[in-house]
C-alpha cells in the first residue's frame, strides 16, 4: 500500500491528513507541537478572553479520530528528490511514496526583534503578551504600539489582520475597565497604506475606526530598529512604547531553503496550481510554505491553505488510481475574514471584483467566537462540517 507523509500540524497539514484518511490512504503526520493551535482565535489571549487551551486541539485526539499516525518531533532536514526527512530525534523517514510539505514559513528578522512579541509567532508569545499587558493594566497607564511589516518580494506574505484585531480588543478591554484615557495606543507599519489589499473602501473604514477609538497611526516610514522602550523609524522619529507587538512578514522556511526544491525570490517553494513541485514526483507543498500564485492582492490565509490541502488529498488519490484528474486552488483565491474588535467585528471580503468591509456590531464578535467553537469541534468530528469549510 502506498503511504503519505505530511509535514506540519497547522491548518494545511491537519486538513490534508484528515482528507487523505477520508480517501482511505495510509497517512503519517509529523508536527513539532503536540497540539493544533488555532491562530485566528488566539487574538483573545492577550486581553485574557481566551487561554491557550481554549484555542488548541490535542493532535492525539485528532489522530485517534481520523486514523492518521502521529509523530511529535521537529524536522531538521528535508531532501526532496530522495523523499527523505530527518527529524530532530535523529530518526530518518524515507519509505513514503508521497510527501505533503506544510511546515509554514519563517519570519523576516529585523534589528531588535527580541524587544517585540507577536500574536502570529510561537504560542508562548501570546501568553507573554497577556502577562505584560496585565502588568500595565495593574499600573494603570501605558503606551502600547501594535504593528506589522511587509515583504517587498512577496505581497502575499503579510499578515496584518491580527494586528488590527489585537489593537481593537485592547482598546475595548481598557474601555471596559475605565482605563482607556490612561493609555496611548498606536498602530504602526512601514507601508503608506497598510491593509490596502482589502480594497479602498476598507481603507476608508479603517481610518474611521482609528478615529472613533482614538488610536494613533504611524505609517509610511521604514522601521529601523526595535528598542526596549519603542520603535525607531527611518525618518528619524521614535515611537515610545511600554509594550510593542509586531507581526513580521513571512519568508521561506529555512528547512526548505536547503531542500533542493525551486524557490521564489521570497524563498517560498514554487509549485504549480495543483501544489505539485514540478520535477519532484510525489512532492506537494501547501499553505504558507508555498509561493502563492494569483493577483497582487492575494493573501496567505487558513481557508486557502485548507483548499490546497483538500485538493492535494484528491490529487494524490486520483494519481494512485492512475486517473488524470487534478484540482487547482486558483479558483478559490479570495480574502475572507471576520475581523474581531472585542465588541463587534467587520466582515472583510476581497476578490477580483474588489473589496468590501461590512461593520457587524455585537453579532460579529459572536460570529467569530462561534467560528472558533466550530473549528475545534468539527475537526474533532463532534459536529458535521459545513461543505467548503
Amino acid at each position: 500500500m502506498q503511504k503519505v507523509l505530511v509535514l506540519g500540524g497547522g491548518f494545511a497539514g491537519i486538513e490534508s491528513a484528515i482528507f487523505l484518511r477520508k480517501q482511505g490512504i495510509e497517512t503519517t503526520l509529523v508536527s513539532d507541537r503536540d497540539y493544533f493551535y488555532i491562530y485566528p482565535t488566539s487574538i483573545w489571549i492577550p486581553t485574557g478572553d481566551a487561554t491557550r487551551a481554549d484555542v488548541s486541539v490535542p493532535l492525539k485526539d485528532l489522530s485517534e479520530k481520523h486514523g492518521f499516525d502521529l509523530i511529535v518531533d521537529g524536522v531538521v532536514k528535508f531532501e526532496a528528490k530522495e523523499k527523505r526527512v530527518t527529524l530532530k530525534s535523529g530518526k530518518v523517514l524515507d519509505d513514503f511514496d508521497y510527501i505533503v510539505v506544510a511546515i509554514g514559513q519563517d519570519k523576516i528578522q529585523m534589528k531588535g526583534m527580541e524587544n517585540t512579541l507577536s500574536i502570529c509567532g510561537k504560542p508562548e508569545e501570546a501568553d507573554e503578551l497577556h502577562s505584560r499587558l496585565m502588568k500595565l493594566v495593574d499600573r494603570g497607564s501605558g503606551k502600547i504600539a501594535v504593528g506589522f511589516g511587509g515583504n517587498p518580494k512577496d505581497s502575499s506574505a503579510v499578515r496584518g489582520g491580527p494586528a488590527f484585531e489585537v489593537l481593537f480588543n485592547i482598546h475595548n478591554m481598557l474601555k471596559k475597565r475605565g482605563l482607556r484615557d490612561k493609555f496611548e495606543l498606536t498602530f504602526f507599519a512601514p507601508m503608506a497604506k497598510p491593509g490596502q489589499k482589502m480594497g479602498p473602501k476598507a481603507l476608508v473604514m479603517m481610518d474611521k475606526m482609528f478615529g472613533m477609538t482614538n488610536i494613533n497611526k504611524k505609517v509610511g516610514s521604514k522601521i529601523v530598529e526595535f528598542e526596549s522602550d519603542g520603535v525607531k523609524f527611518e525618518d528619524g522619529t521614535k515611537l515610545e512604547s511600554d509594550l510593542t507587538m509586531f507581526i513580521s512578514a513571512g519568508t521561506g522556511h529555512h528547512i526548505l531553503k536547503e531542500s533542493g526544491m525551486p524557490l521564489s525570490d521570497a524563498q517560498f517553494v514554487v509549485t504549480n496550481e495543483y501544489n505539485e513541485v514540478e520535477g519532484f514526483d510525489g512532492v506537494y507543498v501547501i499553505g504558507d510554505s508555498a509561493s502563492l500564485m494569483g493577483p497582487q492582492w492575494r493573501a496567505k490565509q487558513g481557508h486557502v491553505a485548507e483548499v490546497m490541502a483538500r485538493n492535494v488529498a484528491y490529487n494524490i488519490f486520483q494519481k494512485m488510481q492512475g486517473i488524470d484528474s487534478k484540482q487547482s486552488y486558483l479558483g478559490h483565491l479570495n480574502i475572507l475574514c471576520v475581523m474581531d474588535t472585542g465588541n463587534g467585528a467587520a466582515f472583510v471580503y476581497r476578490d477580483d471584483n474588489g473589496g468590501k468591509m461590512i461593520p457587524m456590531p455585537i453579532v460579529g464578535h459572536l460570529m467569530k467566537k462561534g467560528w472558533g467553537w466550530y473549528c475545534k469541534n468539527s475537526k474533532l468530528g463532534k459536529i458535521p462540517r459545513i461543505p467548503g469549510m
